[in-house]
């Protein structure tokens, strides 16, 4: 790893971070580097991550979770999950993936990691792992809502930062519910 990897690395977490995100993948800031970061701690109310909520597995790996050319070696049952992304901000809608993964990569030292996780930990390595790919959530919906989505921006642009933190709020009550109503 070299100090313009060490750096990309800090700036990435820094940005990730500063936007709200979970998870970032290099090509989303410009760098053709098999690279993400990911985070996907919940906080508590000063703002410091905690493991509250977090399954057994997604507390087993260290975050933030840097990881270099990651390849994902075992994917098992399905889920649905709610997601939005930085690279298309103020739009979310349902998408399907592994409920479980195991990924191997480098770590930020050069040396060989392989996760084991599940939960939304899982769920946000398949989609920073789209990007290095060349996709973005949108393009794993029903061509439909795809091109709604598309439509939409075309149309009217992207929202505004205000308007994407509202859409924000909305999703993560609307996930909520949907948690209350399945503990019931």
């Amino acid at each position: 790893m070299t100090d313009q990897h060490r750096t990309l690395v800090a700036n990435m977490i820094e940005t990730m971070y500063e936007e709200n995100g979970i998870g970032l993948a290099a090509p989303q800031v410009g760098e053709s580097v098999r690279l993400l970061v990911i985070d996907t701690r919940p906080t508590d109310d000063n703002g410091n991550p905690t493991t509250e909520g977090l399954t057994e597995l997604e507390k087993a790996v260290v975050q933030p979770l840097v990881i270099f050319n990651p390849e994902i070696l075992k994917a098992t049952e399905k889920t649905t999950y709610e997601e939005g992304c930085l690279s298309v901000p103020g739009f979310f809608d349902t998408v399907e993936r592994s409920l479980y993964v195991e990924v191997k990569g480098l770590d930020q030292n050069g040396k060989e990691l392989v996760i084991k996780t599940d939960g939304l930990l899982a769920i946000c390595l398949q989609h920073e792992m789209d990007h290095l790919e060349g996709k973005l959530f949108i393009d794993r919906l029903s061509f439909v809502k795809s091109n709604k989505i598309k439509n939409k921006i075309k149309k009217s642009g992207y929202p505004t930062p205000d308007e994407v933190v509202e859409e924000r709020k909305r999703v993560k009550e609307a996930r909520a519910e949907r948690n209350v109503k399945s503990d019931k």
